[in-house]
């Protein structure tokens, strides 16, 4: 009523000729009306943020029923959106599968309109299966969507699920990409449940934890209020490395008459798996399958050269798709059945793979192991939390170890797959026990681009002759990128997105591929090329610049970066490009060479001038994974004595 009067007022005092202004301030406090003071407020506070987490509270009920243990989560979360991207935010969706049930769901959204919010039930929820193309799961979809959800909105969701293995209890994340107004992580457990917390990344966090005996029960409480969002970037380690969290862990629990053991540590987790896996290959091999190592290895004089054809040959053979219907995520198939439909998961590979070796009588390890985006090491974290792959491990009589992961292709045995470079391989020994050994980083020179180049200058035009040699893990991703594309067009523009050189006007004019899905030796490619307006001619003058690569540029860090910056794997390029002088023309300008070196990064940079031509030589090496803010700041200074570099020019003067 007071809104209406103030409109009166102003329509009797304004003159007719000021009637833009005065439509436009209706519309301003029409505008401001129809905005909850909760939501200016926020929106004040967290002017770049699209939503706003306000309540993220999350209860974990342990109990001890008949001698097992029940495990209830239950969940709310409020949210409340600051723009027009609240629309998108409208369709929802919880995942629940045999090992996470889930029980009573409740989701709202609340609209602001004349002074209060109207509430919106959801009434429809929709199940279906979880699908993708080479993934296969017991997971179920259950989607919903909040209804009349838009910028001022907000939604609630309160739900429940049954976690029906205790080795499955998820972290709790303290924070997220949007800010938290108020969270509270609850665990609640009967007397006779020994439990513990892991704490990773909460050394700089703020969390009040209380505890209390209540009932017969202990209670757990972690609290905190107002967490910022954490700032998204590129090329970021994932969430378990930087997002501060707990992690509850059943160390064991007093059933019926005895203590039941879950995980007190690493041999706990391994009794676990050796459980699960140590019937696998029961069934004789058959017929097909021992025909076909046999066939393999026939020539084979060395037990190594034995492993290498059969290892090769499942990775062509088998194709992956990722099955993890209930336990089968964690028990390989058996691997007669994988021969005949020729397809598996990381499991069924591995176990293929163990009983061709068992045919071919060579012993292989089933290994459990995490890829490079789980933080956690089994010493720290023993739970299914610290793996989530499954390769086969061959020992030399040496002792040396290769790492078999048969789900990629085109993997060279001396190479382990990029993502479990460095990390804890849980090597099993049946019921003789376990080893936990790491995987090794692959050194920067062998994942190696070498580019030579024989380049005429005619006018303001490049016509160049090259040679590319591209191995490691460099060549897996270029064959990745050639299996999906396999017309001559799509080909010419994958190869000039790994060889283009100089501008945009870099042209391929034909190719010869060498070694093409190769295993072992280096792929190349010959090409022929142009490249237009790339020399400057002023007078009896011709600049150019004689660094047609310049990829560093792209390596620069933004100064205001606050997470690590990571790569897939080390890298080693080397670049030698050779000018023929033009006929008449002499060298009058030359820069000084470059040379740059410390821990991550080197590089060499130099001209010569010799029979005539003009030698640019570039080579460098990135010796890192995971580079820290301080290590960016120092590259960043490396990187801009680098781009000088490359800017500099070569004057060739007409004699």
């Amino acid at each position: 009523m007071e809104r209406l009067q103030i409109k009166s007022i102003i329509l009797k005092d304004m003159h007719i000729n000021k009637l833009p202004f005065l439509l436009f301030f209706i519309a301003s406090l029409s505008t401001q009306a129809q905005y909850s003071q909760e939501y200016k407020n926020y929106k004040n506070k967290y002017p770049n943020a699209h939503s706003v987490r306000l309540q993220n509270h999350v209860k974990l009920n342990l109990e001890v029923k008949r001698g097992d243990i029940e495990i209830t989560r239950e969940v709310i979360e409020e949210d409340l959106y600051l723009d027009e991207s609240a629309n998108y935010n409208s369709k929802k969706s919880l995942k629940f599968s045999s090992f996470f049930e889930l029980g009573k769901i409740k989701a709202s959204s609340f609209s602001f309109n004349e002074d209060k919010y109207e509430e919106f039930k959801v009434s429809d929820f929709t199940q279906k299966d979880h699908l993708d193309g080479s993934f296969h799961d017991d997971t179920k979809i259950l989607s919903y969507i909040y209804p009349n959800l838009k910028k001022g909105s907000k939604s609630k969701l309160e739900y429940t699920e049954k976690i029906k293995n205790p080795r499955f209890i998820t972290p709790f994340y303290f924070s997220d990409f949007f800010p938290i107004v108020d969270q509270k992580f609850v665990v609640e457990t009967d007397k006779e449940i020994d439990i513990r917390f892991v704490k990773v990344n909460m050394d700089d966090f703020n969390v009040k934890y209380t505890t209390e005996q209540k009932r017969g029960k202990n209670i757990h409480t972690w609290e905190i209020k107002n967490v910022e969002k954490v700032k998204s970037e590129s090329n970021t380690p994932s969430y378990s490395k930087i997002f501060p969290h707990i992690i509850p862990i059943i160390n064991s629990y007093q059933g019926n008459d005895d203590k039941i053991n879950i995980l007190r540590n690493t041999q706990d987790l391994y009794n676990w798996y050796y459980d699960l896996t140590k019937n696998l290959n029961e069934e004789e091999p058959s017929e097909a399958l021992i025909k076909t190592t046999k066939e393999l290895i026939k020539d084979k004089t060395s037990e190594f050269e034995k492993v290498k054809t059969i290892y090769y040959w499942v990775q062509q053979n088998i194709k992956y798709i990722d099955f993890e219907y209930e336990l089968g995520g964690f028990i390989p198939r058996e691997a007669n059945a994988v021969y005949e439909k020729k397809y598996g998961d990381c499991k069924d590979n591995s176990s293929i793979l163990k009983e061709m070796f068992e045919i071919a009588n060579i012993k292989g390890y089933l290994t459990w192991i995490g890829t490079r985006d789980l933080s956690y090491t089994y010493n720290n974290v023993p739970t299914p939390l610290s793996d989530n792959h499954m390769i086969l491990t061959y020992k030399t009589s040496e002792g040396k170890n290769y790492y078999l992961d048969a789900t990629g292709r085109y993997l060279s045995i001396e190479y382990p797959s990029s993502f479990i470079q460095g990390k804890e391989a849980l090597i099993g020994n049946g019921k003789n026990g376990f080893d936990i050994q790491m995987v090794p980083y692959v050194e920067a020179k062998k994942n190696k681009y070498i580019d030579s180049t024989y380049i005429k200058i005619e006018n303001d035009k490049l016509i160049g002759q090259s040679q590319t040699s591209i191995s490691g893990y460099l060549k897996l991703d270029l064959f990745s990128d050639l299996e999906r594309n396999k017309s001559e067009q799509d080909l010419r523009n994958v190869y000039k997105a790994y060889v283009e050189k100089g501008n945009n006007k870099f042209i391929i004019e034909d190719f010869e591929e060498i070694n093409k899905f190769g295993y072992e030796e280096p792929f190349e490619l010959k090409y022929s090329f142009t490249i237009q307006d790339y020399v400057k001619t002023i007078g009896d003058e011709i600049y150019l610049n004689p660094n047609l690569n310049k990829d560093l540029i792209h390596l620069k860090f933004d100064p205001d970066r606050v997470h690590s910056y990571e790569q897939d794997y080390k890298k080693y390029f080397r670049y030698v490009n050779t000018f023929d002088i033009p006929e008449g023309y002499k060298v009058t300008y030359m820069p000084e060479s470059l040379s740059i070196k410390n821990d991550l990064l080197s590089i060499n940079i130099s001209y010569e001038i010799k029979n005539n031509q003009l030698i640019a030589n570039q080579e460098f090496t990135l010796d890192f994974i995971e580079i820290n803010t301080q290590e960016q700041k120092e590259l960043n200074s490396f990187i801009k004595q680098i781009s000088k570099q490359y800017n500099e020019t070569i004057v060739l003067k007409k004699q």
